[in-house]
């Protein structure tokens, strides 16, 4: 029996379709399911983009997104947290925010759940890191430690509660601790 090859999915074909929950990545031609948020997850994006946002939107320096769709290159990625310069975020003719952001993000955030494969996320780390993202963090909450992804240098780990996390330049004035970081488990 002969079997006709199927066509590869576009990006443009792959973001006409129906979001799911949850949802889903469109990364090397394959559309790429993310695991459902589990406790540790959640907790650890919700209140690290907040802080972000308390630190730095304020003066209007950048602002955290939480599961954004980011368009680029040829993926669809929806960083945990994707952090974006003020000039940077994409505007509407009125001056609001757009739905659409077809650039990569100054800073990502990865928060790796129980189930998801550390490969694949990296991979997602170094793609925006190839297409102009600053730095890439990627957070494992059981081993409670964060991987530091530089645009111009190799890779760091910090695990030790009392390292301050490296932050993008025009971060600056946000600081955080590793056990900072993690101590938002126990509240």
């Amino acid at each position: 029996m002969v079997q006709t090859p199927v066509k590869p999915l576009t990006l443009e074909e792959f973001l006409k379709l129906p979001e799911t929950k949850p949802a889903c990545e469109f990364i090397d031609g394959e559309i790429v399911q993310k695991p459902m948020p589990q406790g540790k997850y959640s907790t650890v994006q919700l209140d690290l983009g907040s802080a972000i946002n308390l630190a730095l939107k304020p003066k209007k320096v950048a602002r955290a997104y939480s599961e954004l769709r980011c368009n680029f290159g040829d993926r669809s990625v929806i960083p945990d947290i994707a952090v974006f310069t003020w000039e940077r975020i994409p505007r509407d003719k009125d001056g609001k925010v757009s739905n659409l952001f077809e650039t990569a993000p100054n800073w990502v955030i990865e928060i790796l759940s129980p189930d998801q494969n550390q490969t694949k996320v990296i991979r997602n780390i170094l793609y925006c890191l190839a297409h102009g993202t600053e730095m890439g963090w990627l957070l494992d909450p059981d081993e409670e430690l964060v991987f530091v992804y530089f645009s111009d240098r190799t890779i760091a780990v910090f695990e030790n509660k009392s390292d301050r996390l490296p932050v993008p330049s025009f971060a600056a004035s946000f600081q955080l601790t590793v056990g900072e970081l993690f101590s938002w488990l126990e509240d």
